[in-house]
């Protein structure tokens, strides 16, 4: 966000009327305003603000029956249909576990929250769209034509805020930086490292180690952990495709984490997106934000587990990727062979 002086709710209004065909993400960056506030901007002219209580939000969305999931960062969209099914509520950590959309939610970044109504031509889009303290969007609900729009309403009514202000207040997150790479023993990350049993383990060792993810994997040593070059992302989507191998596809920000598993088909690339275009699920993946892409090994009680992971040039994680497997079985060998078989950065050949 610049400095300048922040639109009011009716200039907002009025932006959008004059640009009806720009994505709202675009309008407002052109703004200089979180695409919470466009949304809000909006109150009463097709939008309701709702609290978002994630444990009351999964406990009815399941009902609305097939829906659109989508989870984004600045690099890459995650687009699941399916039904929010298998639904496991948390205060801290919420998850969705259903076949088609597979959510971990983390609820204490979901701050604003709006129902939306869009007329385009004939037709009404409706969906459910939440933001964090930045306005930055986490999750978004889309109906669809099979969905079921009483119990959608009844949803919406149960969540509606009291509060129906046009305007929000912006709040960006303090950043904390890593520790210095200089102190931080190698040996005992190495030993931690390889002492893994579960992926889950990594968090617990990056907090008490006070360490980032890349800087965790510049450190470990290349048996755990090397970089790959950057055009070799491209070539994952399309042996993937060919091979018909089940993978699983992470793609994130700090408010949900959206997970597709299974094969994909229909990799098409335009420009500088690499898009999915498969029945249930649709990705968009900008490849030249990917500043980093590492092949990560950490140890389970399985052997180990090998994931892709892409970073931008902020370090943040873009997209991640897996074999698919389930808990108690080994990784599959043709996933191993894949990412073993991806050239390496051109600067960690030379070293």
């Amino acid at each position: 966000m610049d400095q300048r002086v922040r639109p009011n709710p009716h200039e907002i209004r009025r932006a959008r009327i004059d640009n009806p065909k720009m994505r709202e993400r675009d309008l407002a960056s052109q703004l200089g305003i979180s695409e919470a506030e466009l949304v809000a901007a909006h109150c009463g002219e097709g939008v309701v603000r709702i609290e978002p209580r994630v444990n009351d939000l999964l406990a009815g969305i399941e009902a609305v029956g097939e829906v659109m999931a989508l989870t984004r960062n600045d690099s890459a969209v995650h687009e699941k249909i399916g039904v929010y099914d298998k639904v496991v509520p948390g205060k801290h950590n919420a998850m969705v576990l259903g076949e088609q959309i597979d959510l971990r939610i983390f609820p204490s970044n979901w701050i604003h929250g709006f129902a939306v109504e869009k007329s385009d031509g004939a037709e009404i889009r409706r969906s459910l769209q939440f933001f964090d303290a930045a306005g930055t969007a986490v999750h978004k609900i889309h109906l669809r034509p099979a969905s079921n729009l009483s119990a959608y309403q009844k949803l919406v009514e149960s969540l509606v805020s009291e509060n129906q202000d046009p305007a929000i207040a912006i709040v960006h997150p303090v950043v904390e930086k890593p520790a210095a790479e200089e102190g931080v023993d190698v040996a005992e990350l190495r030993q931690r490292w390889s002492t893994m049993t579960d992926v889950h383990q990594f968090f617990g060792i990056l907090r008490s180690l006070k360490l980032g993810r890349q800087q965790a994997m510049r450190m470990v040593g290349r048996d755990y952990a090397w970089t790959l070059a950057n055009d070799a992302l491209a070539t994952v989507f399309h042996q993937a495709a060919e091979s018909g191998q089940p993978i699983m596809c992470f793609v994130g920000n700090h408010g949900c984490i959206q997970i597709h598993s299974g094969p994909i088909e229909n990799v098409k690339p335009m420009g500088p997106w690499i898009n999915v275009m498969d029945e249930t699920f649709h990705l968009h993946l900008r490849l030249d934000h990917v500043a980093e892409l590492w092949a990560v090994r950490k140890p389970n009680t399985d052997g180990h587990v090998t994931s892709i992971e892409a970073y931008d040039a902020n370090g943040e994680m873009i997209i991640q990727f897996f074999g698919k497997r389930k808990e108690g079985q080994s990784e599959r060998d043709d996933w191993r062979g894949l990412v073993e078989a991806l050239p390496s950065a051109p600067q960690q050949d030379a070293a």
